[in-house]
């Protein structure tokens, strides 16, 4: 799609150098890094990031609901132990390395001309941005909620992939460092559709890596067992179920593909039960 509206992939080469200016250039003492070839450098930039939004989303959300905000959200006996938020932050920190190669595939493809992604809104318009980027969220929800769903239902990959994260299965051992504590695969397959939908749908660059880094606030968001009552969003209310009955609420940011394929389970349904 790029090369169709005259914008060459050097652009999105010089796009991705720039957010390693701003990041790397902040963050990592001196400028050895800049010597590093592109692919490694935009991996180091991703690893940095990608640490930086999970550490300080992590630490943030926690402090607000476990302590300044204490018992106001969550029971006292609902709050998980510092020792069970250590170890999924251990098992989070070794998975990072591999979960920032993704965008590094995916900014490759793009600066190749690979994908249909755009540079500028002009190419498309403001109207046909916002229905891009419905499809692309469609796209995204639906590949999550079948992805998600396989890694329960085919056993080997529960077994060996899926059972990393689920070892997280009751309110006092969920914590929004839950959030990516993943065996690296797993977290790769489950924002792959991230990747795939570039070929299908046209996306906007910046959005496309804004919501591919989102995806670290968002899950700390549903791992920390807040009912936030929104309809349509996949809030932690839902997740929480998923995680207590294994075969409910797969969906990522709404509930609309389970609802769709009959697994949605609403919290209200276990409060009546309770």
């Amino acid at each position: 799609m790029a090369a169709a509206h005259g914008v060459g992939p050097n652009l999105f080469v010089e796009e991705a150098d720039w957010y390693n200016e701003i990041l790397l250039g902040a963050v990592v003492p001196g400028d050895w890094w800049r010597g590093l070839p592109h692919p490694m450098r935009s991996w180091l930039r991703n690893t940095v990031g990608g640490f930086l939004l999970y550490f300080v989303t992590g630490f943030l959300w926690c402090f607000v609901i476990y302590y300044w905000k204490r018992h106001a959200y969550i029971p006292k006996d609902s709050i998980p132990s510092i020792e069970a938020m250590k170890k999924q932050m251990i098992v989070a920190s070794k998975a990072m390395v591999v979960y920032c190669a993704l965008p590094v595939v995916s900014e490759h493809m793009i600066e190749s001309g690979w994908t249909r992604c755009y540079f500028h809104v002009s190419e498309v318009g403001w109207p046909m941005y916002f229905v891009y980027l419905a499809l692309y969220l469609i796209f995204v929800e639906f590949g999550i909620y079948w992805m998600h769903r396989e890694l329960h239902d085919i056993k080997p990959l529960y077994k060996y992939l899926h059972a990393t994260h689920h070892i997280y299965n009751k309110e006092n051992t969920l914590s929004p460092f839950a959030g990516l504590a993943f065996h690296p695969i797993d977290g790769v397959l489950q924002a792959a559709p991230h990747v795939f939908a570039l070929f299908f749908v046209p996306v906007h660059f910046r959005t496309h890596t804004a919501l591919m880094f989102l995806e670290v606030i968002w899950t700390s968001n549903i791992h920390d067992c807040i009912h936030g009552k929104v309809w349509p969003v996949m809030g932690a209310g839902y997740h929480t179920i998923h995680h207590t009955t294994y075969r409910h609420n797969y969906g990522h940011y709404t509930v609309w593909m389970d609802w769709m394929f009959g697994t949605l389970r609403e919290p209200e349904d276990i409060l009546k039960k309770d």
